[in-house]
C-alpha cells in the first residue's frame, strides 16, 4: 500500500488499485463498515466476473456471502479495467448479481 492507494492481486493476477478516496465512499455506507476484507477477498477470488452491458471496462466482481449486516446477500466489487490499468470504482452488496456477459466463473 502506498499512501494514497492500496494495490491488490486480482484473481487473474492483474494489480488492481484502491484509492483511500474510493475505500472511504465505500466504507461510508453503514453496511460497508467493517467489510474491507471482504471488498479484498471478492478481489482475489470471486465467483463469478462480469463485464457490464453498458461498458465491456466496467467488470463486476461477485462473491455470495450468507451472513452480511444485512442479511444474505452478494458482495458486488465494480473495477475498471484498461489496458494499463485497472481500479476500483465503488463495492456494495446486493440481492442479486448484477447482469452482464460473464467473463470468469469459479
Amino acid at each position: 500500500m502506498t499512501d494514497d492507494q492500496h494495490l491488490i492481486t486480482d484473481h487473474q493476477g492483474r494489480t488492481v488499485r484502491l484509492t483511500v478516496e474510493r475505500r472511504e465512499h465505500i466504507l461510508q455506507h453503514p453496511e460497508m463498515s467493517g467489510q474491507f476484507e471482504r471488498v479484498l477477498e471478492t478481489l482475489q477470488s470471486p465467483e463469478t466476473v462480469i463485464t457490464t452491458l453498458v461498458d465491456a471496462t466496467v467488470h463486476v466482481y461477485h462473491r455470495y456471502y450468507e451472513i452480511t449486516p444485512v442479511t444474505s446477500k452478494f458482495l458486488l466489487v465494480v473495477v475498471k479495467i484498461l489496458e494499463t490499468d485497472a481500479f476500483v470504482l465503488t463495492a456494495f452488496f446486493s440481492r442479486r448479481e448484477k447482469k452482464g456477459n460473464i467473463v470468469w466463473k469459479a
